[in-house]
């Protein structure tokens, strides 16, 4: 087991996904090509598309690495940069006229689509974290709305920065991994409709994925906020006790309860302990 298994591991236990956190590492040679990895077109007798791979990992457990002759979908052809983009894609044919208005709405859509330089890498291999033969460049975590939450509070844990991402509705399997790898920063993205249709994403699920140097950042902000519990418990009460930090906050800026009283706290541990078991 390496460092990055046990990561995925703890990250399993805080956050209880439903499919396998997931180790991306994109590939420079052939010869990266892990030992233990399934090759679509070798070993299925077919070429799948890339969320397809990263479903087959996720949901099954296969390690799964794809070269340009795997592929099926161009999308991440193109944003994994493994082969040049052609210019009915640049030129916005890839959107318009089905899904914008113009082709030059189109056409900004493909400038703006991340990509790695061609020829920089020559494919991807997936696995679950916590079984991963390799290091990865970046863990993806499919997820729901209260375990987003969570992964967002632990990375936070460290500097209390909040992350900034781009969203799209297209090639849910490029904005996973291309701009995390080249900000080296945390991104959201959505599952797209061809990895709802094609590979089994569900409705209530989001990716949360992370760079290689703050993957251990992250199990360890998971270890330490401990807020919560999946599934989320709630309370409708009114002028409920607020923890120690939020009480002294209302009460240097006046605030009240409706009958005239202080706004009174608990300390943060206490509050912890009535969210998860109260």
């Amino acid at each position: 087991m390496n460092i990055y298994n046990e990561y995925g591991k703890q990250i399993e236990e805080q956050i209880r996904p439903k499919s396998y956190p997931l180790a991306m590492r994109m590939l420079k040679t052939p010869e990266e090509v892990p030992s233990d990895a399934k090759r679509p077109k070798r070993d299925f007798g077919a070429c799948m598309a890339a969320c397809q791979s990263f479903a087959l990992s996720r949901k099954f457990g296969e390690t799964v690495a794809q070269l340009f002759e795997d592929m099926w979908c161009p999308e991440p052809v193109i944003g994994l940069g493994l082969a040049e983009p052609p210019p009915f894609f640049l030129d916005g044919y890839n959107r318009y006229p089905d899904g914008v208005k113009t082709l030059e709405a189109g056409a900004n859509w493909a400038r703006d689509f991340p990509r790695f330089s061609h020829g920089q890498y020559v494919g991807i291999v997936s696995a679950p974290l916590t079984t991963a033969s390799f290091e990865p460049d970046v863990a993806v975590i499919y997820c729901d709305s209260a375990q987003l939450l969570k992964l967002l509070l632990g990375i936070a844990y460290e500097d209390g920065r909040d992350i900034t991402t781009v969203l799209g509705g297209h090639a849910a399997c490029v904005y996973a991994v291309v701009p995390t790898v080249l900000k080296n920063q945390c991104q959201v993205a959505i599952p797209c409709r061809g990895d709802r249709g094609r590979a089994g994403a569900q409705d209530d699920e989001l990716i949360f994925s992370v760079p290689k140097d703050q993957i251990g950042r992250l199990a360890h902000g998971l270890q330490q906020i401990g807020t919560g519990s999946i599934p989320t418990r709630f309370s409708m009460k009114t002028e409920y006790r607020l923890s120690e930090s939020y009480a002294k906050m209302a009460q240097l800026m006046g605030m009240k309860a409706a009958d005239g009283s202080e706004i009174t706290g608990y300390p943060a541990k206490e509050r912890r302990l009535a969210l998860e078991y109260k």
